[in-house]
């Protein structure tokens, strides 16, 4: 296969009967960021000084230096209060925490990448069976539902049911066994090296890297529709 502009390295197609997604970072993010998101709660409730880029500052950091996260209110709290510190109160972001959750919550915080709606489509129109592996809570199957994505999925995996995170196999062989399929005929796809990428292939998955800014391996695409062309179907191998 040829390299484009979109796929700037030499590949082969990788047979497989099922993709999977991670979500944020993937197929969504918060918008406009993280750091304006909380700063809008934040003024809502009178802490009318804080500055959206120092948030989103403070909470990529708290986010990196995390361990041991498992997607539960508890742990969102404590993150919630390390995006805050100096900016805000204690007491304040024990306030602040069940507002941010619920905001959380609403589709309207959300953007879906313009490439994900072309790429399900495609990917779906081929007949490959799509589902989601995701480290996330309580509120993803109903958010996913809400941006109309939750049709695509046969099956969403989410850590909070399964007791497990990325890039635990176990979360994978839990989809696998549910999907009824050999693990060498499923792909992951997320934006994590470690999570999505390394996770899925230590579970004997195939794995991509989902890159829009720059690809920088062959294991790596900029574009969701470039899915299409990386695969192909394992039924008719």
């Amino acid at each position: 296969m040829k390299s484009t502009s979109n796929q700037p390295f030499d590949s082969e197609p990788i047979p497989v009967e099922a993709v999977l997604f991670d979500v944020g970072g993937t197929l969504i993010e918060p918008w406009p960021s993280v750091g304006h998101i909380y700063a809008d709660v934040a003024k809502e409730s009178g802490w009318k000084d804080v500055d959206s880029e120092k948030l989103n500052q403070q909470f990529s950091a708290a986010w990196k230096s995390k361990t041991d996260f498992h997607y539960s209110p508890e742990h969102w709290k404590e993150l919630v209060i390390k995006t805050f510190e100096g900016m805000v109160p204690l007491e304040a972001c024990l306030e602040l925490f069940p507002k941010l959750y619920e905001r959380f919550e609403d589709p309207r915080v959300w953007k879906i990448h313009e490439d994900v709606l072309p790429a399900l489509d495609e990917l779906a129109s081929r007949g490959f069976r799509l589902g989601i592996v995701s480290n996330w809570d309580t509120r993803l199957k109903p958010l996913l539902n809400q941006l109309k994505l939750g049709g695509f999925f046969e099956l969403v995996t989410v850590s909070c049911d399964i007791g497990f995170t990325k890039p635990s196999p176990v979360i994978f062989e839990h989809t696998i066994s549910k999907l009824g399929l050999p693990a060498n005929r499923l792909l992951h796809v997320g934006d994590q090296g470690d999570e999505d990428l390394e996770g899925a292939n230590a579970a004997g998955l195939h794995s991509l890297l989902i890159q829009r800014k720059s690809p920088t391996t062959s294991r790596s695409i900029q574009h969701l529709t470039e899915l299409s062309r990386r695969i192909t179907e394992a039924w008719s191998q």
